[in-house]
């Protein structure tokens, strides 16, 4: 057996000449009577993985944990449909690139970074509203330069015309450069700005019938402006100067909701990880809230903290604030009481945690029950909410298909499919989750193995807060009178599978 390496990548020093000799003793090694998942020298490990007529090989250390090398392997090898149609050496190498910039999101320094695929695709992607944002506001910016540019040309060009009508002669029809006045000159500069607009004053669908350039343009600044007038209706502050450049312009985009001078921020992220069997392996809350104060006047205040919670969050303060005032009446305020909180900062004053493997506090369940038939599988799954206080919205449960296998054929379901060819996953999307819609399922048929549908991901977002810890209100430190104040409120998915 012999090969060639067609994308290499090293994520630790090592010069190019035991790179080669490395991958060159790989294929020597093999054993193709038997199937293994990895073979080892005195010195390195290889662990691979065949794909069709190619081989993902990660060669790593002896002293590496070899159950993360098969993880960290899996996910490499999920990261290339993402970029190649098909497994063959041309289009791997076409995507070299890409699949280079893949993996070192998924390898820093030798080490395996916490990261998933979906996670990775938002990485290379690198998609900026901001950036969206500042473009859009530029091209306006030009087209309105542009019209004011026009227009004040009319204006001379009106100004050379009432000048003719009472009388004054324009210098290129007099008899001599001594008869120049002050309105002559101002009708040279208005020949010479209006000198270049003539091929702009022509009618431009006249041309309908030629090149359609003009049109695009014309099209592609419509969107634009009403890209821009949908910014503005949402809130946003569209700055009007076209000198800043991009990083001010962004900076002076306020949040997309509409606030008070306080703005409290609670948020919410949940890390989840259970067996297809049964069992929690592990549920893990993180929690903030976050104040930010805009206004001088309202910088010494409390925060009165509603704690509802019944499922054993550990709580931490702020260092500046004052712990003992928050123990005895759950009073978030500094220390030094003369002191304000930071103006136009966001400011982290309380942090929570829940970790458990309590199968009763899981949010969402879900059961895949994937059955061999005598076509492949027929696969059964369902969802219960167990939260019943909480509303989640945009759920999408993706349960990977096997590669290669075509579309799964879809039985009895709730809500809404879609099959992603490229990505080789069916994602069951269900806009809301409600104690009104508290649980569903899914039925399909498709080639494979019960192995082959896990693991199974789970995305949703949501405005309720799983722990019931909100703020009931905010006063002045002097006098307690209380102050308006705005607040918003999410609970994200940072990892939930089903494995």
């Amino acid at each position: 057996m012999a090969g060639k390496a067609i994308v290499s990548r090293q994520f630790v020093e090592m010069t190019r000449t035991r790179v080669e000799g490395l991958l060159a003793a790989f294929p020597k090694l093999m054993n193709t009577g038997k199937q293994h998942t990895f073979v080892e020298t005195e010195s390195v490990r290889y662990v691979y993985q065949p794909l069709e007529k190619l081989y993902m090989v990660l060669v790593t250390t002896k002293n590496s944990n070899i159950l993360e090398d098969l993880e960290t392997l899996r996910l490499f090898s999920r990261v290339i449909p993402e970029y190649c149609r098909v497994l063959e050496e041309g289009e791997v190498s076409e995507h070299c690139f890409d699949l280079i910039f893949a993996f070192d999101e998924i390898v820093a320094l030798g080490y395996r970074e916490n990261v998933n695929l979906a996670q990775i695709r938002t990485f290379t992607e690198m998609d900026s509203h901001e950036e969206k944002v500042f473009r859009a506001v530029r091209e306006t910016q030009e087209r309105e330069a542009k019209a004011e540019m026009r227009r004040k040309a009319k204006e001379l060009q009106q100004a050379r015309r009432d000048a003719d009508r009472s009388g004054k002669k324009s210098p290129g029809f007099s008899g001599g450069f001594g008869s120049m006045s002050s309105s002559s000159n101002a009708t040279i500069i208005t020949d010479t700005l209006m000198e270049p607009e003539k091929p702009k004053a022509s009618p431009v669908p006249a041309r309908a019938s030629g090149p359609s350039k003009a049109l695009k343009l014309s099209a592609r600044g419509k969107e634009v402006d009403d890209f821009v007038d949908k910014l503005k209706s949402e809130g946003q502050v569209i700055m009007p100067s076209s000198g800043k450049r991009p990083s001010e312009a962004s900076k002076a985009l306020p949040p997309p909701v509409n606030t008070e001078s306080v703005h409290l921020r609670c948020e919410e992220k949940i890390s989840l990880t259970c067996g297809r069997d049964g069992g929690l392996q592990n549920l893990e809350v993180l929690g903030m809230i976050t104040l930010r104060v805009a206004d001088d006047k309202n910088g010494r205040i409390r925060l009165t903290i509603n704690n509802g919670d019944k499922k054993g969050v550990q709580l931490q303060t702020h260092p500046n604030v004052d712990k003992k005032l928050f123990t005895t009446d759950s009073v978030l305020g500094l220390k030094n009481p003369d002191k304000s909180f930071p103006l136009n900062n966001d400011v982290g004053v309380l942090k929570w945690r829940l970790q458990t493997t309590d199968e009763t506090l899981i949010p969402l369940t879900i059961n895949c029950w994937p059955s061999e038939s005598a076509t492949g599988c027929d696969v059964n799954i369902e969802y219960e909410l167990q939260e019943e206080a909480l509303e989640l919205n945009d759920v999408v449960i993706s349960i990977p298909i096997p590669s290669g296998v075509g579309a799964p054929v879809i039985g009895d379901l709730d809500g809404e499919y879609r099959h992603d060819s490229r990505r080789n996953v069916l994602e069951w999307c269900l806009p809301v989750v409600d104690v009104n819609n508290k649980t569903g399922s899914l039925e399909f048929s498709v080639a494979g193995q019960p192995n082959d549908f896990f693991p199974v991901n789970v995305s949703f977002v949501s405005k309720g807060n799983y722990c019931d810890i909100t703020v009931a209100k905010v006063s002045q430190v002097d006098g307690e009178v209380p102050v308006r104040f705005s607040s918003e409120t999410s609970f994200l998915v940072d990892k939930y599978e089903i494995l």
